[in-house]
């Protein structure tokens, strides 16, 4: 500025001096010294460790932080780093600055890492300086792996996971979410029971902090048992071995519900016909007629536990011939819903006879003229239901819609493979209960099922990780004919899968 406006300015300059000790011109500091002269004076790596030895687990890849806690990282890895730099003894008399790994060979059983650090010498001049410390890495099993080596049924604490139910949807959406959260990382052992899970564990606390787990997504109930293995009287040593038995709440998503008279009189006098749309934490309810909607909590359905009146395995197909909507829409939870009165015919009636139903749903933002739906057949239904026979006088409807069926547009992309896939958990199969031909069948149809309603259901995905599918390779001549009706998974959806810790790891496998 002063020099356009034509101003003398006087121009500052930093001044040199020589070094003490080579006589080379510097800026001048605290220590009269240039910088090589001063590393060759003073070096403040010195007393620090240049060579460590780690303990590390090959089986279950953790490290050992004395004196007993074993500490599970990856090579290269941000808590492999602070691990090792935590091991380092005497550098608080240094400030470090920055730190890094350097390549090694992996078979070569050393890790390198590149410290920098910073201390004041000579007058207060302060010297920075890196060096790299050679860790030597030492194989050795942690307690938890040289138990299951010696004996792999020798677990401290187990979990029985049961739900009372004729299908496994509810576990298949469960372990979905074990997988992404690594509930199940220190189960020793999962096995696959006939209603249930059986998942081992080699720490009590382990298996405690997995049924905390289970508790924040699922309504359950557990209780514990110990029973005595062996002790030492001289020492006063016992040895336990724990049994945690976990009920989820037979109620799952879609199934139709008869409330008893005192829950739905503590509720507002809610239903009694209401359908569960959502089940985490906590049971969401929607009364179908007039959309009010309720949650119950665990504790909450305990204290009177129901049944579901119809569950998915009895749903009906009906077509429906028209739709008046009642309503305007109203967001529920997340969802979305419009009251409409729709006459609907069996799918089944076709070319019998002509009955017809005039219903009264909550999908009347879904469903048109001419489209397909899945509800519960209650006109011929025979249900022996006592919550039922208590309300006296109830008008019961001839049919319950439940949700909008895809079922004929899935027939042209019937045995096409999905853009996305699934992991799932390394279980091993009860062989007590042999499984027959009809048995796997229904298990590959459920899990169908499974699979259907994540592509339906967005709010399903959100809490669980689909991957992308690289065998799978889109056509434009399916993509014209297969319709845009269709519910799929958006790409943006999906997540690249790793081929190399899936090799690595081997803990869980892909599905589609």
């Amino acid at each position: 500025m002063a020099e356009e406006r034509g101003m003398f300015v006087v121009h500052q300059t930093v001044g040199s001096v020589l070094c003490c000790k080579c006589g080379i011109p510097m800026a001048p500091n605290a220590a009269n010294m240039c910088v090589k002269c001063l590393r060759s004076e003073v070096d403040i790596t010195e007393g620090l460790q240049k060579h460590v030895i780690i303990i590390h687990c090959p089986e279950c890849d953790s490290y050992l932080q004395p004196p007993r806690t074993w500490l599970k990282a990856q090579l290269e890895s941000k808590e492999l780093l602070t691990f090792c730099v935590k091991r380092l003894k005497n550098l608080n008399k240094v400030r470090l600055v920055h730190a890094e790994f350097l390549w090694t060979e992996p078979h070569s059983k050393r890790i390198k890492v590149k410290l920098r650090v910073q201390k004041e010498v000579l007058n207060g001049a302060i010297l920075e300086q890196a060096y790299t410390v050679e860790y030597v890495v030492q194989d050795q099993m942690c307690e938890s792996c040289t138990r299951v080596q010696a004996n792999p049924d020798q677990w401290v604490a187990a979990v029985q996971l049961r739900q009372h139910v004729s299908h496994r949807r509810t576990f298949f959406y469960l372990e979905q979410l074990i997988l992404k959260h690594d509930a199940a990382v220190r189960a020793i052992r999962i096995k696959q029971m006939d209603q249930g899970i059986d998942f081992f564990f080699g720490n009590r606390s382990h298996a405690v902090k997995f049924v905390e787990f289970l508790g924040k997504v699922t309504p359950i109930r557990s209780r514990h048992d110990k029973q005595l293995v062996s002790h030492d009287p001289k020492s006063n040593n016992y040895n336990y071995k724990f049994t945690f038995s976990v009920e989820i709440c037979p109620i799952c998503r879609e199934d139709l519900i008869c409330l008893p008279p005192k829950v739905a009189v503590s509720l507002g006098n809610l239903g009694p016909l209401v359908i569960c749309t959502k089940v985490s934490n906590n049971i969401a309810l929607l009364d179908p007629f007039t959309l009010r909607n309720c949650f119950l909590d665990a504790d909450q359905y305990w204290r009177s536990s129901f049944k579901s009146l119809l569950s998915c395995k009895q749903l009906v197909e009906y077509i429906v011939l028209d739709v008046e909507l009642v309503s305007s829409e109203i967001n529920i939870g997340g969802s979305k819903y419009v009251l409409a009165d729709a006459q609907v015919a069996r799918v089944s009636d076709f070319g019998k006879n002509d009955t017809i139903f005039s219903v009264r749903t909550h999908l009347g933002h879904l469903l048109n003229p001419g489209d397909y739906a899945l509800g519960y057949d209650l006109y011929g239904a025979n249900s022996n239901d006592i919550e039922l026979d208590k309300y006296k006088g109830l008008t019961i409807p001839d049919a319950i819609l439940i949700k909008k069926s895809y079922e004929e547009k899935r027939q042209r992309k019937r045995g096409k493979p999905r853009a996305w896939k699934l992991k799932s958990l390394s279980m091993e199969v009860d062989n007590t209960t042999a499984k027959g031909r009809m048995e796997e069948e229904k298990m590959d149809s459920e899990y169908e099922q499974f699979l259907r309603d994540l592509e339906e259901n967005p709010e399903m995905r959100f809490n669980i990780s689909l991957y992308r599918n690289k065998e799978y390779q889109p056509s434009e001549m399916a993509s014209m004919t297969d319709g845009e009706d269709l519910p799929s998974v958006p790409l943006e959806e999906l997540l690249g899968d790793l081929d190399l810790s899936d090799e690595e790891d081997g803990e869980s496998s892909m599905r589609e």
